[in-house]
């Protein structure tokens, strides 16, 4: 581990802001922007101040490919999870396999990993195509002419992984987590980035409205794990090998170092979080993106005619469908659903030849690198085929991560490229699309967000036999 500074670091260069405020309007106003212009005008390490004197906070903010894997990976013992963000998320969550860190990190992740082996994950496919059906089907029931994608998916993603998760009860969760998790996530990103804030204790409105999301998602949560606790693991329909998410973790934690009913319920929180906004965003945007682009649409259109001939996809079918796994993932390169990722240096360190004070937060943002120069050419533009093996080859390895990287990478990768390519494979041989809205406004919370629709014409379509 990199922990210490030579005699020839450099300063981190600051970006100028006002002199009272520093860049606290320009990250609230525009947060993705703010981080761009940094790169653009400063660098690739660069120092960002806010708020007022007495209650300023500043960050660290690394851009290029080898900062993030130096923070995620060469050097992740020395960036922890303890800036204000992770901690209002604990708050709010849980400490689940998300915010936690040492040994309880450690513990979570040995019990929860044989859960989302790609053999166990690989079980989830019929969930995911069940939910998929269900949505296109109402589609055409309903007559609907057009789509806000966008929403549709963040609808798909959390009926699919709530469906894994509770199987039969998904109904009850996913109408209170609509509810409930909007609420907290704007609190969360609210209270992360305020240089002051209130205790969560005082009974202001916003601080009730929390309370009460709060109460509602550990009280669903509650009942239905102590059901089934009660019930046995039965199976359900959710998950691989017969049985839902919950029913496995439940039987995970059966020994004397499993579980207990607050932990359960601290890891389907999190599994909720993270499992549905994150593969809601990549779903949304590669759909908009594809409605906007016809060519590549149309390319899309014969693989899969060629490949599935009509039939539903399957978890053996990810490989057959390279074309329309870049599709994904540049679709992830251009709205990556986690565009910063923050963690706060234990000990003095360098990153790119400048000094990192001791106790700095720092972000890295893969929004800005994935837009970055050095590994994009005319980053801006739609091209799955940057996503060739060939081409990924030539590229450090953390131009692109939207699942992190380093010991902490995101235990539901694969479950989210599954979920993803098969309901992008099954809307895609029903549905044509084409964009109504060609800009959609965003924003950033705990996830990135569609501030404006993204609406797209559906045309009903019938696949070819290949």
């Amino acid at each position: 581990m990199t922990t210490t500074t030579s005699a020839t670091a450099r300063q981190v260069p600051e970006l100028t802001g006002v002199p009272l405020l520093g860049s606290l309007l320009d990250l609230k106003n525009d947060s993705l922007g703010t981080f761009l212009k940094a790169r653009r005008d400063h660098g690739d390490v660069v120092r960002i101040t806010a708020g007022p004197p007495g209650a300023r906070a500043t960050v660290h903010c690394v851009f290029s490919a080898e900062g993030a894997q130096q923070v995620l990976a060469t050097d992740a013992a020395n960036f922890r999870k303890d800036n204000a963000f992770y901690q209002e998320i604990r708050e709010s969550f849980g400490n689940g396999l998300l915010t936690s860190q040492d040994g309880d990190y450690l513990r979570q992740r040995r019990l929860v990993q044989p859960l989302f082996t790609r053999r166990s994950v690989d079980g989830y496919a019929a969930a995911v195509a069940t939910e998929v059906t269900r949505l296109t089907d109402g589609w055409r029931t309903a007559g609907h002419g057009s789509v806000d994608v966008v929403h549709e998916m963040a609808g798909l993603a959390l009926r699919a992984v709530a469906r894994i998760l509770f199987g039969t009860d998904v109904d009850e969760a996913v109408g209170i987590v609509e509810r409930c998790f909007p609420v907290l996530g704007d609190y969360v990103s609210r209270r992360g980035y305020a240089p002051r804030k209130l205790p969560r204790s005082w009974p202001t409105p916003v601080n009730r409205r929390a309370a009460t999301a709060h109460e509602e998602l550990y009280a669903v949560c509650d009942r239905i794990i102590a059901e089934r606790r009660a019930a046995g693991t039965d199976g359900a329909d959710g998950g691989g090998d017969g049985e839902d998410l919950l029913s496995r973790l439940v039987a995970a934690s059966d020994g004397a170092d499993g579980f207990d009913a607050g932990e359960l319920r601290e890891q389907v929180l999190v599994f909720l979080l993270a499992g549905h906004e994150t593969t809601a965003t990549s779903m949304g945007f590669a759909l908009h993106l594809l409605a906007r682009h016809p060519e590549v649409q149309r390319r899309a259109h014969q693989e899969l005619d060629e490949v599935l001939g009509g039939r539903t996809p399957g978890a053996a079918d990810l490989d057959a469908l390279p074309y329309l796994t870049r599709v994904l993932k540049e679709a992830m390169r251009l709205f990556p659903a986690a565009p910063a990722i923050g963690r706060r240096a234990v000990e003095a360190t360098e990153i790119g030849g400048y000094a990192i004070p001791a106790g700095a937060d720092v972000i890295v943002a893969p929004w800005v690198t994935h837009r970055h120069p050095r590994y994009w050419d005319d980053p801006e533009r739609f091209d799955p085929e940057r996503f060739t093996p060939e081409r990924e080859a030539e590229r450090p390895r953390y131009a692109w991560f939207p699942f992190g990287g380093g010991p902490r990478a995101c235990i539901g990768q694969h479950f989210s490229m599954l979920e993803s390519v098969i309901a992008l494979a099954m809307i895609l041989q029903r549905h044509e699309l084409e964009a109504i809205d060609t800009h959609v406004p965003l924003g950033s919370a705990i996830t990135l967000q569609a501030l404006g629709p993204a609406r797209c014409r559906l045309r009903p379509r019938t696949a070819r036999e290949g």
